[in-house]
């Protein structure tokens, strides 16, 4: 018996140093200091805080070049009532008490949730339990509050919704005006490869493919970050070594969820692949280090309608853009000309994962 335990304490003690001169000695310099920014990128974070969403909030809260004004929360992964408290967990966890947290819809625009438990865990991070939280929701919803400080900072907040686009969505209907006021939103969802939970359509859009065509058809400058991208960024058992060497409260509750949620996956859904795809906290890597994804100018249509492909996101480089055929009893549809083609989002197209796990690592494990 105290033999066995004798030769856990030293695997694992030989686990966190190897862990530790990983993190030490391939982390290049760029990865351990953080680039000068004369004035950090302001942001609202739209969330439905599962696994890759929690690890994205602690990200962003870590990084100075970003200011974070707000965190709301949506439901999709899990239901609002684990996303939002989970939100609220992962804002202690950072020492961010500052940042205002509001709840948002607990369903799509016009169709019934559908979740994704089975990769998150019924509680939407793994199962790991974590205490409740102590900080409390604002009294404003999460439209509200979008509105609000978008209004009040014309020009210099960027949406970054790596959920269901429901709360933005609801945003721009209540009230157009902020339109131009937006500087920018970037996504997490959609694809130019095919889907994840359809073979056409990616989560996210999948859940409320309504709300995220009103966002791609507002007119706001888009940046979307999609399967095609983000597939390639992995984490393994190389990455959750390194978080688990980590000292920081945010290591801590990181390597926890993740580990717990590759075990899910493995044990529960029957998966062989021993990593995970890091959806959303490439999206707000993207922010912190632009030169992490190569982006393309698209036009890019969400379909709303199809029985099988609600929620795919069709990406056009060139003209003609093709509706389908018209019914014979209706209008004949047009096709739009070069001329008249315009396009609506920059579209990630390429992705430096090494790149990508040298910023998330250290701004993880590392005092701030």
């Amino acid at each position: 018996m105290s033999v066995c335990a004798g030769t856990i304490s030293r695997r694992s003690f030989l686990g966190r140093a190897a862990a530790a001169a990983f993190a030490a000695n391939s982390l290049p310099a760029f990865a351990l200091r953080r680039p000068p920014f004369d004035t950090p990128k302001r942001i609202i974070l739209d969330v439905d805080t599962g696994v890759d969403d929690a690890i994205a909030i602690l990200l962003a809260l870590r990084s100075s070049e970003l200011k974070v004004e707000a965190i709301t929360a949506v439901a999709g992964n899990v239901p609002l009532t684990f996303t939002l408290p989970n939100t609220l967990r992962m804002v202690e966890i950072a020492g961010r008490s500052d940042v205002p947290v509001a709840a948002g819809a607990s369903a799509p625009l016009l169709r019934r949730l559908f979740t994704a438990s089975y990769v998150h865990g019924a509680n939407g991070l793994g199962g790991v339990e974590f205490p409740e939280p102590k900080l409390k929701p604002v009294a404003e919803t999460a439209e509200q509050l979008i509105r609000k400080i978008v209004r009040s900072n014309p020009g210099e907040i960027t949406l970054v919704g790596v959920g269901p686009l429901t709360n933005v969505a609801l945003a721009l209907k209540a009230e157009p005006a902020i339109v131009p006021l937006i500087k920018e939103i970037v996504v997490m969802g959609g694809s130019l490869s095919g889907g994840n939970v359809t073979p056409a359509a990616e989560f996210n859009f999948y859940v409320d493919p309504e709300a995220a065509r009103i966002v791609f058809d507002s007119g706001v400058p888009l940046t979307m970050v999609g399967l095609n991208v983000t597939q390639k960024v992995l984490f393994g058992e190389q990455q959750l070594a390194v978080l688990e060497a980590g000292k920081t409260r945010a290591s801590e509750a990181a390597a926890k969820i993740l580990k717990a949620t590759l075990e899910h996956m493995r044990t529960r859904r029957g998966m062989t692949a021993k990593t995970m795809a890091m959806h959303d906290p490439l999206t707000v890597a993207h922010l912190i280090d632009p030169t992490i994804l190569t982006l393309r100018d698209e036009y890019v249509e969400i379909e709303t309608s199809g029985e099988f492909t609600a929620g795919e996101s069709v990406g056009y480089e060139s003209a003609p853009i093709r509706p389908s055929p018209a019914m014979k009893t209706g209008q004949a549809a047009t096709e739009t000309s070069a001329t008249e083609f315009k396009t609506n989002a920059k579209v990630a197209v390429a992705v430096d994962p090494e790149r990508f796990f040298r910023l998330l690592l250290p701004r993880l494990t590392m005092a701030p």
